[in-house]
């Protein structure tokens, strides 16, 4: 199912950065993309770091990022988040074997351009990036009529919308702020000016739609609050 556009214009793929650290799943993925989007160039990641290093640089030229929620040096959403803290303007598509409703939910409010269950036919990830390319928002059907209709949002899934709004930078900040830190301490901390800190944290309330720095501590901690299964986790 896809839902409003995010965009108008049409995105053009031609090159994908797959984050997964399962080699094989990598190569067959890579064979699809080709097939149904038409991507030539692909490069692989196997972790995080390894992801933020390749959007990071210079010669950066994929053209969408597709993400395995469940990777060695992630917990839950955080590489969602700082992918897309990183890269602002790449579309992510979440492929992944976890396909419960609630994490799909958690995806999309955090900023996915889609999500794809990793069992799925040639069909359904041919629909996934020809609607993304759109502009739309790609989503399993069942899980599709939910978020439109707003069935099954819970708090958690709105702070977690409302986290992804923030810059690398002001998340950076605002888990200084969650370890109780003051602005001076974290204008040292982060080798910047405290004049800038006290504006970072000013456009944090306004993103987070909160009114003090104990009402961003409590949403962040709704955020990291997880309800989702064990296999979310790599033991």
């Amino acid at each position: 199912m896809t839902m409003a556009p995010q965009d108008v214009r049409h995105i053009e793929f031609r090159s994908a950065l797959i984050v997964d650290d399962h080699p094989l799943f990598c190569d067959a993925l890579a064979m699809t993309l080709q097939t149904v989007a038409g991507i030539e160039a692909i490069a692989n990641a196997d972790c995080l770091e390894s992801a933020l290093a390749q959007v990071e640089a210079e010669d950066a030229s994929a053209d969408v990022i597709v993400l395995d929620l469940n990777l060695p040096d992630v917990n839950g959403l955080d590489g969602l988040t700082r992918l897309r803290q990183a890269a602002p303007d790449l579309p992510i598509v979440v492929v992944s074997s976890i396909d419960d409703p609630r994490v799909i939910r958690a995806a999309i409010s955090a900023g996915a351009a889609g999500f794809v269950p990793k069992h799925s036919r040639r069909e359904l990830f041919r629909a996934a990036f020809a609607a993304i390319a759109r502009g739309e928002v790609f989503v399993p059907e069942q899980t599709g009529d939910s978020l439109a209709t707003g069935d099954g949002m819970t708090a958690q899934d709105d702070a977690i919308r409302r986290l992804s709004l923030l810059t690398r930078q002001q998340a950076n900040i605002l888990d200084q702020i969650c370890a109780g830190k003051m602005n001076k301490q974290i204008a040292y901390d982060l080798s910047i000016a405290e004049t800038t800190v006290k504006a970072h944290v000013t456009a944090i309330m306004r993103k987070l739609g909160v009114y003090s720095r104990t009402q961003a501590v409590l949403l962040a901690r709704e955020a990291s609050t997880s309800p989702l299964p064990e296999a979310w986790r790599k033991p």
